[in-house]
């Protein structure tokens, strides 16, 4: 018979797959870039190399420092006011006490459809945003237990390694579009003038580390995120001693037909569940970034 783990020995080798996936996420950006000094004459490949390992060093101290506020702005989240959201202050009051934590920064993000995040670097430097359809169509309980799960992805620290994924990843599919561009309109002329095997099939792992790139990054991202939203969902429950209203609330957000016009494939996995319906992305997709909700409720409702 198997050995049982604890929540804390699930999270202790979730924080170390992340370390290595993370790791993994950044040498692959390193490779994306400088897969680009393929397409550049030999005597400009070494500048070209040197500017890349300066730029993923430099996305990546961005990410760490000010990943947080570059995903809320681009969330189009603003901080709450405690005075009018005082039912959301108060509950992520609660759970911060609950939990043993800090008090975070709130958010809101003006749309329709319910879901919520978190993120920052640790648990002092942390907010979390809620959507204006979550509380709108969440009662007391319900709105509890999406902050309890919010608080425990904090609990974690699966926020710091969320939050760095989603730059990373965000880079990836920056740099991928800059490629494709630079291909069509100089890369062609500049890689036809110049002979040799080896350097085609230079260019040859380029082009294929570009049209890959972005594919590997996502599965990157699947990889980190789908377990931890079941530990997040345990965590919720060993706050709130209220498996139903998580369940419920997940019910509701799965079953609201809007979608999260904020989010992005970068910062989709932040979200307790999967901000796009009908989509390559939507949640009964192979690349969701979140398990079914149907799996999650059916795991709740075990607990109670």
């Amino acid at each position: 018979m198997a050995e049982r783990k604890s929540i804390h020995d699930c999270i202790a080798a979730n924080k170390r797959k992340s370390v290595f996936f993370v790791a993994l996420l950044a040498i692959l950006l390193t490779a994306f870039c400088l897969a680009l000094s393929a397409f550049f004459p030999p005597e400009e490949q070494g500048f070209i190399v040197f500017l890349s390992l300066i730029f993923v060093a430099v996305y990546i101290l961005f990410g760490y420092f000010q990943g947080s506020a570059a995903i809320m702005a681009l969330s189009g989240a603003k901080e709450a006011d405690p005075r009018v959201e005082k039912q959301l202050y108060n509950v992520v009051e609660e759970m911060t006490i609950a939990g043993g934590l800090p008090m975070p920064k709130v958010y809101i993000m003006e749309e329709a459809a319910p879901n919520a995040f978190a993120t920052g670097r640790n648990p002092k430097d942390s907010a979390v945003a809620v959507t204006r359809g979550l509380l709108q169509k969440l009662n007391r309980d319900e709105l509890q237990g999406v902050i309890a799960h919010e608080l425990s992805h904090i609990r974690h620290y699966d926020i710091l390694f969320s939050t760095l994924v989603c730059v990373l990843v965000g880079a990836v599919a920056m740099i991928a579009r800059f490629a494709w561009r630079f291909m069509i309109f100089g890369g062609s002329r500049k890689s036809s003038s110049r002979k040799g095997g080896g350097q085609g099939l230079v260019i040859i792992l380029a082009l294929a580390l570009m049209i890959f790139a972005p594919i590997l990054s996502t599965i990157v991202q699947l990889a980190i995120s789908r377990e931890r939203e079941y530990l997040a969902d345990a965590g919720a429950v060993s706050l709130t001693r209220n498996p139903e209203g998580l369940a419920r609330a997940l019910e509701k957000i799965a079953g609201d037909p809007g979608e999260v016009k904020g989010a992005s494939g970068a910062t989709r996995a932040l979200y307790i569940a999967e901000p796009f319906k009908k989509s390559f992305f939507s949640a009964d997709s192979l690349f969701s970034t979140h398990p079914p909700i149907e799996k999650r409720v059916a795991r709740l409702r075990a607990m109670s």
